[in-house]
């Protein structure tokens, strides 16, 4: 069977792969580097940056361990030196698993004729026609930019220019206090920029628990970041020195740069999607059934094309789902144990549902928690900041947690496995959790759900 995949992004390089491997013809159309956004201007360089500031802020403290150092700076531009080697080295790493597997690489744009056409600009200027048995489309998203903003990728960015900058601003207006604001804003702050965040919502991080959201605010009031909520921007004037904000609330901001970061799109431009009666929905994302089949039979789509998460680990598995579907199995998008990720300092983490959410679907709940600070591991690394917090319905079952405190993201597999497989709190509570180890916060929040928490210091007065 010859499959082609449009895009190789997670989505588009996974699914490849995963088709080339059980047994079909594969080839890949990619306008830019593989690994799509995730990979160039997305999770692995923006992490990289985070590591750095890490880095830095353990440097700056190393006094608390009896550790002295003389002198501590960050040089913007070698940072970035480093991300991009890093990227770089795994872009490789991509084009050889293509190689090994035997999955035919092509540079260009690709659009749709038909079903099982594909016609392809190529980077060389060569016009390619591939015919295949299915399709799959996995072209991503980008970054929204309403006109309003005045965006010119200088002194009003996005995520993408923000990754490659060459000189530190003394200043920076953050748009949008979700993932990419919250991450990046954290970021130049510790570098020496004065960030100030503005959200339209009643708390950064809008999606998750309002008792993580609190706990990060905090954290970013300490590090002197100003985050303004409940609030929007209604006007942006671009000056000689920067930009000039205008807020709903009469508030004005001047900065030497405004970052953007008010979330993603699908990008389906030039697929010719609408000529072969592909359905999107209002916001012009494919619709496809449970196997990620569209309506046009034999081509799917997954990843920010359609209507799930915009997240990295989500397309991915969309991809090898696609795969197998498109090879005769009969899998399934399973969408209930997603993991959300921030990689703040400190790191938020959740799975399943808020409290908010079982409040408003109507479940009677409990919940279960644990605070860092209580915890031996936490308080040998100096990471005492933070709390497990475990949601169970009225089984017992785990339908949500969230975390934040050190390495959240690293500790959610284990509640993420809960909620994907319905397992009950006083289940998971009986496995033994190795000390002295970051894990046992979960163990105690999970006991905490019947009130059993050994170690939880309980104020009484």
């Amino acid at each position: 069977m010859k499959i082609t995949v449009i895009g190789a992004g997670p989505g588009g390089y996974e699914a490849a792969i995963m088709a080339a491997k059980l047994g079909a013809e594969v080839t890949v159309i990619e306008k830019k580097e593989v690994g799509g956004t995730c990979l160039n201007i997305g999770c692995i360089p923006t992490k990289t940056l985070l590591a750095s500031a890490d880095v830095l802020t353990t440097s700056v403290e190393a006094e608390k361990f009896g550790v002295f150092n003389d002198h501590t700076t960050a040089n913007l531009e070698q940072i970035i030196e480093r991300k991009d080697k890093l990227v770089s080295g795994l872009v490789k790493g991509i084009e050889f698993l293509f190689e090994s597997n035997g999955v035919n690489l092509v540079r260009g744009v690709g659009k749709l004729i038909d079903a099982k056409t594909v016609e392809v600009a190529r980077s060389d200027g060569e016009a390619l026609t591939l015919v295949s048995d299915k399709i799959l489309l996995a072209t991503g998203s980008v970054p929204i930019c309403p006109e309003m903003f005045c965006y010119d990728g200088e002194k009003v960015i996005t995520s993408t220019e923000a990754l490659s900058l060459k000189t530190l601003p003394k200043s920076m207006i953050v748009v949008g206090g979700g993932v990419i604001g919250c991450e990046l804003g954290q970021f130049f702050s510790r570098l020496g920029t004065k960030v100030t965040i503005v959200e339209m919502a009643d708390q950064i991080l809008s999606a998750e628990d309002e008792s993580v959201a609190k706990q990060l605010l905090r954290q970013f009031k300490r590090e002197k970041i100003k985050v303004l909520t409940a609030n929007g921007v209604t006007d942006v004037k671009i000056q000689n020195s920067g930009v000039s904000v205008t807020l709903k609330k009469g508030e004005r901001l001047e900065a030497e740069i405004m970052l953007l970061s008010i979330g993603r799109s699908s990008f389906s431009k030039g697929l010719n999607l609408e000529e072969l009666g592909i359905k999107v929905d209002s916001r012009g994302r494919i619709e496809v059934d449970e196997s990620l089949e569209t309506s046009v039979k034999g081509i799917y789509a997954v990843g920010d094309l359609i209507n799930t998460p915009y997240l990295a680990h989500v397309a991915s598995k969309e991809g090898i789902i696609a795969a197998e579907n498109m090879l005769g199995k009969n899998k399934t998008g399973v969408h209930k144990a997603i993991p959300r990720c921030v990689y703040t300092d400190p790191q938020v983490a959740a799975v399943g549902l808020t409290e908010k959410e079982a409040q408003i679907k109507g479940i009677n709940y409990k919940t279960g928690s644990f605070d860092f600070r209580s915890l031996g591991k936490a308080q040998i690394i100096g990471k005492i900041q933070g709390q497990v917090k475990i949601i169970v319905d009225d089984k017992d079952v785990i339908i949500g947690a969230s975390i934040i405190g050190p390495e959240a993201t690293d500790l959610l597999a284990e509640l993420t496995m809960a909620v994907h497989l319905g397992l009950t709190a006083e289940v998971l509570a009986d496995v033994i959790h190795p000390h002295p180890t970051l894990s046992e916060a979960i163990m105690e929040a999970l006991h905490d759900v019947h009130g059993k928490s050994i170690n939880k210091v309980s104020m009484r007065f």
